[in-house]
């Protein structure tokens, strides 16, 4: 049942500043003890660094782990929780509540309540591996607190200089709010914030039809919740495949999601306990509580980037394909420096600025060289690899396939049919440009894909690799199938058939 005073329980965060956290919860004091713990003494700082981190998160500490790793003096300093937004705001909350919300035993407000505790227990499980603890005990100097550049070689943190050979910057980035008249008024829920929630609300709106507001809009629908998804663009997920956003809409929708396409927010009240979004075209929606995901932005301010000659827009930190900053002596990485904001994506940037920043290159590369997947986890999932959309679009040397999973023997069985493969080959050749798969666990599937551009292996090669059945990656021998059909001349298909005649 929603909450007996027909209002929604939000987090108690008197003694937090985290609005992630729920004040007085077991799992939520184990998870801070480890990422922000009370109490925390900063080391004595050295007289020089080889490496100085800006940022906790994935970035950060993959940065500081592989630079501590091959002996440097590094420093990491955190203002907040370390292991960022993906382990306390991001990935591990959002994905143990979508895991939740796919149990259809557990989709009542109950199972809501329950599967938030759980994540608090399941974030507070995998926090050791970010803890400040952890990292100091691999010879880092991790400090907690608010870090801003001194000058061009060194960062200050409380009454501490970290004079340094080289720095990273990794300070991630925050929920982007639109700019709606009155917004703050109804103190609209973020990714920062929405996981504080205890009971789950009876009506919700999101506003944004990106992974993460699709993700969270079908988790809370499930769970129970009236959901009204506005976007103000005409489709869902704007950088996906148009064919794939058309299947995820028809799934939100079968699961009870309003989605109103082409729809702009242009103010909000309160009146009474309602939030009221007023639309541009004169209509209103109610709600207990508004959800934002329009993206996010760069955390740029505040980090003394002017002192220290470093370069940023809007977008974040400017780097060249090496991952430097304009100070030569800094470099940056992750949501931060890089239109790809995914954990994954700031892991793999960390692991080429390293070498870059102190050997010279020797064993780094080229932002540039990365083969990029990404997915959206909804049901079904969206998973995406190599140029993007809009990239094939503008080339003229593509060939796509197209490969359903009407005809897959695994996707009818799991009742996952409506969705599909889509390979683009460079015209002429079976080399793999880009792929989109939408199905259940496409996100597990597309690293093939992955693999294969990385490596060079064509979809001939994909095709001829046996997988298990059955399996929804048999579509890949199937699109290979395709491929090979398609590339049968008529001269050939009539030398086959001269053939077969004689031995008839």
């Amino acid at each position: 049942m929603p909450h007996p005073t027909g209002h929604v329980v939000r987090h108690a965060t008197s003694e937090l500043r985290f609005p992630s956290l729920v004040s007085g919860n077991p799992d939520d004091a184990r998870l801070l003890a480890l990422v922000h713990p009370p109490g925390w003494t900063n080391p004595k700082a050295r007289d020089r660094y080889h490496l100085v981190v800006i940022g906790g998160g994935t970035g950060g500490l993959v940065s500081a782990a592989i630079a501590a790793g091959l002996g440097a003096r590094v420093a990491l300093i955190e203002r907040a929780l370390m292991g960022g937004d993906c382990l306390n705001v991001g990935c591990v909350p959002s994905k143990a509540l979508v895991h939740a919300a796919r149990d259809r035993t557990a989709r009542t407000p109950a199972g809501f309540a329950a599967a938030m505790e759980r994540m608090r227990a399941v974030r507070a499980d995998i926090a050791p591996v970010d803890s400040a603890q952890r990292y100091r005990d691999l010879g880092v100097d991790v400090f907690i607190g608010d870090a801003a550049f001194a000058d061009a070689g060194s960062v200050a943190v409380g009454d501490a200089r970290l004079r340094f050979r080289r720095a990273i910057v990794a300070s991630g980035a925050r929920a982007a709010l639109p700019p709606v008249e009155d917004l703050a008024t109804i103190e609209p829920l973020t990714n920062e914030s929405v996981f504080g929630l205890q009971t789950l609300p009876e009506r919700l709106t999101v506003i944004g039809g990106g992974p993460i507001g699709c993700e969270l809009a079908q988790a809370f629908a499930r769970f129970g919740s009236r959901v009204t998804l506005v976007e103000s663009g005409e489709r869902l997920l704007a950088s996906d495949d148009a064919d794939a956003a058309r299947v995820l809409l028809d799934a939100l929708q079968r699961d009870g999601v309003d989605v109103r396409l082409g729809a702009t927010v242009n103010r909000a009240e309160r009146r009474g306990a309602d939030r009221v979004l007023h639309l541009a075209d004169g209509g209103t929606i109610g709600s207990d509580e508004v959800l934002v995901a329009t993206g996010r932005t760069p955390n740029v301010e505040g980090l003394g980037l002017e002192r220290a000659g470093i370069g940023y827009t809007k977008r974040g930190v400017t780097v060249d394909d090496a991952l430097q900053t304009s100070n030569p002596h800094v470099y940056a990485v992750g949501d931060v420096a890089s239109r790809h904001q995914f954990t994954h994506a700031a892991d793999a940037l960390a692991r080429l600025a390293v070498p870059n920043a102190l050997f010279f290159g020797i064993g780094g590369g080229k932002a540039s060289s990365l083969v990029m997947p990404w997915c959206t986890y909804t049901s079904p999932e969206v998973a995406h690899v190599g140029l993007s959309v809009s990239d094939i679009a503008r080339r003229s040397d593509v060939e796509t396939i197209t490969v359903t999973l009407e005809h897959n023997d695994r996707a009818r069985i799991d009742d996952d049919s409506a969705g599909f493969m889509r390979i683009h080959l460079k015209r002429g050749s079976d080399r793999i440009l880009g792929a989109t798969l939408v199905a259940e666990r496409a996100g597990d599937m597309i690293g093939e894909i992955a693999l294969a551009i990385t490596n060079r292996v064509g979809l001939g090669g994909i095709g001829r690799t046996i997988h298990p059945y059955p399996t929804v990656a048999a579509v890949f021998a199937r699109a290979a199938d395709a491929r090979r059909r398609e590339r049968l001349t008529p001269l050939a298909r009539r030398a086959f058939h001269a053939f077969f005649r004689l031995f008839t």
